[in-house]
């Protein structure tokens, strides 16, 4: 039996006696696939199917972070049935509007209604912050992430081995750049705060693909919700959601810096451990997994590593290496 067909009977059997039929609701970077589950009849409504192969995913991360967000007063999905052992979920439907498709179409009234609700989500999800519920964002975690940059988006997208002083030089600023996000005051992170994981809903907003979320630096998901994977903003409304998540987060005794210029530092430097590190997923997708339409999104990335690599002195020698890569890049297809 196929998995589709599995999921089609588990659903009816915690659904007895009710018509419905499965669309795809999302698509997904990992093994895990959505499905809504649209009811016939009347009180007609939707919920949402998680399918996540047990062999390839762990539901468990997903039930307990959807947990830790309800605690925090958050609008996540409720786990409503699961099936741990076969990797089914029934979970309530968030509608189908993603912060992403709204600010596209967003006029500037509309994007700074919806920014300031998904920062003051943040504030609430790190007020709820307490040691040991989730997995430490370590440095080991870290610098795993930061290795994804040579060995996928470098060795394998661009095929360059680096060179022992070229290696030295990475190494050297990978290791800066952990040092910065280490010293950050801990707090909850979603990890992957983006436009496209949060959805406009009547309790604004809606949080999706939490599942990995950890206990790490009190930067990382504001950097994710201003510098995104699939849109970008002008400086000035970076600089501008920073500032205001920053007085937010010191109004609600946050252990943010009382120095902006401190914070928007660490800002910056956790934002480039994360785009060197999605500049390497985006590669793995593309030559693993075959989806290589992520990497049309690489050169947003690229965008904003070089950025921060010009404000610090101690970044230049990254900035280097990227225009020494720069011949090779446009060779692969896209230019920095």
């Amino acid at each position: 039996m196929d998995r589709l067909t599995e999921l089609e009977r588990w659903i009816a059997a915690r659904r007895p006696g009710r018509d419905f039929v499965l669309a795809p609701a999302s698509a997904d970077a990992s093994f895990r696939r959505y499905f809504r589950v649209s009811f016939a009849g009347a009180g007609a409504d939707s919920l949402i199917a998680m399918d996540a192969p047990p062999e390839k995913e762990d539901c468990r991360p997903f039930v307990h972070v959807a947990q830790l967000l309800a605690e925090a007063g958050l609008n996540a999905p409720r786990v409503l049935e699961q099936d741990l052992p076969r990797g089914f979920l029934l979970l309530t439907d968030l509608g189908t509007t993603t912060y992403l498709e709204a600010l596209r179409a967003a006029d500037a009234a509309t994007a700074d209604r919806l920014f300031a609700d998904a920062t003051d989500a943040i504030v609430r999800w790190q007020l709820a912050s307490r040691p040991g519920a989730l997995p430490p964002y370590d440095e080991a975690l870290l610098r795993r992430e930061l290795a994804l940059f040579p060995d996928w988006y470098v060795g394998r997208h661009l095929g360059v081995t680096l060179d022992p002083a070229q290696r030295d030089r990475l190494e050297r600023v990978f290791a800066l750049v952990v040092a910065s996000n280490l010293a950050q005051p801990r707090v909850y992170v979603h990890r992957d705060y983006m436009p496209r994981n949060l959805m406009v809903c009547e309790a604004n907003p809606g949080i999706l693909d939490f599942q990995d979320a950890v206990h790490g630096p009190i930067a990382y998901d504001v950097v994710c919700l201003y510098k995104d994977a699939f849109i970008s903003w002008e400086e000035e409304r970076v600089l501008d959601g920073a500032v205001r998540y920053w007085e937010k987060a010191r109004r609600a005794r946050l252990p943010v810096d009382a120095d902006f210029g401190a914070f928007y530092r660490d800002f910056e430097w956790m934002g480039l451990q994360r785009h060197l590190k999605v500049a390497g997923i985006f590669a793995r997708l593309a030559h693993r997994d075959g989806k290589r339409a992520y990497l049309e999104d690489t050169p947003r990335f690229l965008a904003y590593i070089r950025a921060v690599c010009r404000r610090y002195d101690a970044l230049k020698p990254l900035l280097e290496l990227l225009d020494a890569l720069e011949g090779r890049s446009a060779r692969a297809g896209y230019t920095f």
